[in-house]
């Protein structure tokens, strides 16, 4: 039991810092939160009072399977399923280090499913890490987004057997149904979409419809046969748009999305995932950090700079709105190192988002976009999943870079 007297509190809910609020954590659970709690003695106390106090932060967009800002053009190559899984273990321990006490893989280059395994561990305790919801691999066409042969399209021999070894990317209706299935059998917390080309990679287009309309609508309704939400990856207003009226869950990018599109995804209730870290070297004129980005993503980002910095404005306006669910996603594969969830909160701030509104999307917003409304808030009956910072919450756009005490499930993992 573990009586923490907090300096300023933030429940995760009201977008206000409270004085001198007190948690009493019993095993995994809160038990309560006031002020002057009167608890047993043996209840141990610690004293936050000099430290801004939140619940466990939340990135429901990351990729762990690589370590290190260099790699995303060659871990797919350079390392095994078996380093790809320890590489998402440590990944997680540094998150965890950082305040994230749960995050959201959205896809990998695993050939196999070492994602999931190293799930279980971490439930099971074998590491100290942050917890994972997973969506091993995602689901992409030959020579699409997350087909990482298509860097090695100059050997077709070398591209062929790694499109072959790579599972999620296959072809076809039948194909698509399959593959869901498969996901659900093996154990995803959901299913995950490249529904149009990207930036990073070298022979697509972020404006590329991927799959058939028969493909897309295969893979959702195969989805919800079995209650899994389905997340796409996609970019423009048309596919967007049509992924809404096919039922989709939620859309992570839609960068290039105009002010109809908006609208209607703000109607339609489909929840969106912005994720700023990718294209920040565009809209803050950074380059900087533009330079170290592959050759691809750096000609991507100069040829739709316009449009990213026309929506990045529309999405700001629906975060303000408060009409959305939207999540707070980070996203990082190259400039940076990939746990590095921190630097969405920077990213929100530097666009104009306050700090506790960033903070709503990274705590509660996304406890619910996960499907686990026990996290992201600190109130009775919630799981004990708790974070300190000494930096100004409020003013410092970097405030979360340095994480000061980690709880989770009532443990202690950082003090």
């Amino acid at each position: 039991m573990y009586l923490i007297k907090c300096g300023r509190f933030f429940d995760g809910k009201e977008e206000v810092l409270k004085d001198n609020i007190e948690i009493l954590v019993k095993d995994a659970k809160i038990v309560e939160v006031g002020t002057q709690i009167a608890c047993r003695g043996d209840a141990e106390v610690i004293d936050l009072t000099g430290y801004t106090v939140t619940p466990g932060l939340i990135d429901n967009h990351v990729h762990y399977d690589l370590v290190g800002p260099e790699a995303l053009c060659t871990y797919a190559f350079t390392d095994s399923d078996e380093m790809m899984t320890l590489n998402t273990v440590y990944c997680a321990t540094r998150a965890l280090e950082g305040g994230f006490t749960t995050v959201r893989l959205v896809g990998s280059a695993l050939a196999g499913f070492g994602q999931i395994d190293a799930k279980r561990a971490i439930e099971k305790k074998m590491f100290p890490a942050a917890r994972l919801l997973v969506s091993p691999h995602a689901l992409d066409i030959s020579g699409g987004h997350w087909d990482f042969s298509t860097f090695a399209v100059s050997n077709p021999a070398l591209s062929e057997f790694m499109e072959n070894r790579c599972f999620g990317t296959g072809n076809g209706v039948d194909y698509c149904r399959t593959i869901v299935r498969k996901y659900v059998k093996y154990g995803a917390d959901f299913v995950k979409i490249m529904a149009t080309g990207g930036f990073a990679s070298p022979i697509d287009n972020p404006t590329e419809q991927a799959f058939s309309d028969e493909e897309l609508k295969a893979i959702i309704e195969t989805a919800a046969m079995f209650g899994k939400p389905v997340v796409a990856h996609a970019y423009t207003s048309e596919l967007v748009s049509k992924l809404i009226d096919f039922g989709i869950t939620e859309i992570e990018h839609a960068a290039l999305m105009d002010e109809e599109t908006a609208a209607k995804m703000e109607d339609s209730g489909v929840i969106l995932t912005p994720t700023f870290v990718p294209f920040e070297e565009i809209i803050q004129n950074d380059t900087e950090t533009l330079a170290k980005k592959n050759q691809s993503y750096k000609e991507k980002l100069a040829r739709y700079g316009d449009r990213l910095i026309q929506t990045r404005k529309r999405i700001l306006g629906l975060i303000e709105q408060r009409k959305m669910t939207i999540g707070y996603g980070s996203d990082i594969v190259s400039a940076y190192d990939n746990w590095d969830s921190w630097r969405e909160f920077k990213a929100w701030r530097d666009n104009g988002i306050s700090a506790l509104r960033t903070l709503v999307a990274a705590t509660s917003v996304n406890a619910k976009i996960v499907g686990r409304e026990d996290l992201g808030v600190l109130e009775k009956g919630k799981t004990a999943d708790i974070a300190a910072w000494k930096a100004d919450i409020l003013n410092d756009h970097e405030a979360i870079r340095h994480c000061d005490f980690v709880m989770k499930e009532g443990v202690i993992y950082k003090r």
